[in-house]
């Protein structure tokens, strides 16, 4: 008597509840029933269960080898057993079966052949999920939210349950059991005991797939998205092309009185998306990122293509936008057009610039028209006059070639005279645009003798990171940070920045 099954119910409640095929449960049942017997039986034993459509029941089979000489009793048999048990006609070497009384595994072996079953259609789900949603990767999908695991939510998607990791979630969301969610399909995992769909809300192609469904210029192709960078829940920025003139791609994706670029931006629970015109000249690429209005708050950019960096200018009064809160709005415009981009003051630049135009007249014997030639020409300081090239200096249009020798040679007995003052100088020539911000005379010391010359560069800086890198206490690095914040808060504030 082999084991019964209800196969017909079983395979159609399967069917209707998990979507799997008969034969795959079949399988799976012969394999449940095969392992049950070998632990009832032992593993040495030539086994073998089967489903016989015939009588509706998976069969379990023991097979033994024919042989002259028994060597071992579970898998061989003489030829006078096997023609007195088994088959008259047998002969040597024939591989005959029988069927096994299955009502002998017993209870054990009944649980055992249940959690294998359970296993097999856990295995057999998992791969229909996986086959269903392996190429919908990128898609954006609804869903609701069933519950929360370590900071981590579960959700369903009707045909399965997703997991939207901590990771993956924009932090300042909440959510509750039975809210609706939508999200992107980020990846799938197959080897996953749980949920094999990973979602996202935080990706950039999150946001890119919701424009797509509110701009129907991007799916049409005649808009191209070229780049777009985030910080979930604070800011992003998205670079637009139109490969149609008459189509503005900036305008196209913002809508009628703001209504695409809302809709995104309600979605993400008050994201601010910049939307940037993509040009194929830097700077003016570079300019449009940093502001909407582009090179009409820029009062010059200074473009360094070894370093690929950008020098960006900027008013004292617009210092604050071009860095942004927390340094975000630099940082995305970065991110975005791939250059490194260093934004300073124009009362900053005009004070080194004014400084490095004195030292240069300091030069015994150097009169003001050959100074200014020098600092046209990018020297900064006396040290880059004493140590340049002869060649370099007869280069420069107006610099008699004959007064070169000399004034590298009066460059460098200045430098040997004054080389205590030189050093100093040279040290703090990049001027700092911090004096905008209300801190100690001496906490400002200290910030530019550690590097800090910058607003920018404090724009994202933590108070613990300020007293590692400089050595403040706990109270004076949280005076700066807090300066800083206040500093672009309320410079930025009048424009939504």
């Amino acid at each position: 008597m082999g084991i019964r099954f209800d196969l017909d119910q079983i395979v159609g409640q399967v069917g209707k509840d998990k979507g799997i095929d008969k034969e795959v449960l079949i399988k799976a049942l012969e394999s449940a029933v095969l392992s049950a017997a070998k632990k009832h039986y032992g593993h040495g034993r030539n086994l073998e269960a089967s489903y016989n459509p015939d009588l509706g029941e998976i069969e379990v089979l023991e097979f033994r080898t024919v042989v002259e000489e028994v060597k071992d009793s579970a898998t061989q048999m003489t030829l006078e057993t096997a023609r007195k048990e088994y088959d008259a006609d047998s002969e040597i070497g024939d591989e005959l079966g029988r069927k096994l009384n299955s009502s002998e595994l017993g209870r054990i072996a009944a649980q055992t052949a249940k959690q294998v079953i359970i296993q097999k259609l856990r295995e057999a789900e998992r791969d229909i999920i996986f086959n269903e949603f392996r190429g919908r990767k990128g898609e954006l999908v609804n869903g609701i939210v069933q519950r929360f695991e370590k900071g981590n939510l579960i959700v369903n998607l009707g045909r399965t349950d997703a997991i939207l990791p901590e990771r993956e979630q924009i932090k300042k969301e909440r959510y509750r059991q039975g809210d609706r969610i939508r999200a992107m399909i980020l990846e799938i995992d197959p080897h996953s005991r749980s949920s094999q769909v990973i979602l996202t809300r935080s990706h950039p192609e999150f946001m890119r797939r919701l424009f797509e469904q509110e701009v129907p210029e991007i799916n049409e192709g005649t808009i191209e998205v070229k780049g777009l960078v985030r910080e979930a829940g604070e800011r992003a920025k998205i670079a637009v092309s139109s490969s149609d003139p008459n189509l503005d791609a900036t305008g196209a994706c913002i809508g009628l009185k703001g209504c695409r670029v809302q809709a995104v931006t309600n979605e993400l629970k008050g994201e601010k998306v910049d939307i940037v015109a993509w040009s194929a000249d830097a700077p003016t690429f570079v300019s449009k990122a940093l502001f909407q209005d582009g090179s009409k708050d820029i009062e010059r950019i200074l473009v360094d293509e070894d370093e690929h960096s950008m020098e960006v200018i900027v008013q004292d009064a617009k210092l604050a936008q071009a860095i942004g809160k927390r340094g975000s709005n630099v940082k995305l415009a970065s991110k975005l057009t791939g250059w490194r981009i260093d934004v300073r003051s124009l009362s900053a630049v005009e004070e080194e610039q004014k400084a490095a135009r004195a030292a240069l007249e300091s030069i015994p014997g150097i009169g003001f028209g050959e100074s200014e030639l020098l600092f046209q020409e990018g020297y900064q300081t006396i040290r880059d006059v004493a140590y340049a090239a002869v060649e370099e200096l007869q280069a420069i249009e107006g610099i008699d070639n004959a007064r070169v020798e000399s004034i590298i040679q009066e460059a460098r007995n200045y430098l040997d005279l004054h080389k205590d003052e030189e050093e100093k100088r040279d040290k703090h020539r990049r001027f700092s645009d911090i004096d905008q911000l209300i801190l100690p005379e001496d906490t400002k010391e200290i910030l530019i003798l550690c590097g800090y010359n910058r607003i920018q560069l404090l724009a994202d800086i933590t108070a613990d990171e300020l007293i590692e890198q400089t050595g403040m206490n706990r109270k004076e690095a949280e005076v700066v940070a807090d300066a800083v914040d206040k500093f672009l808060k309320a410079q930025t504030s009048s424009i939504n920045g």
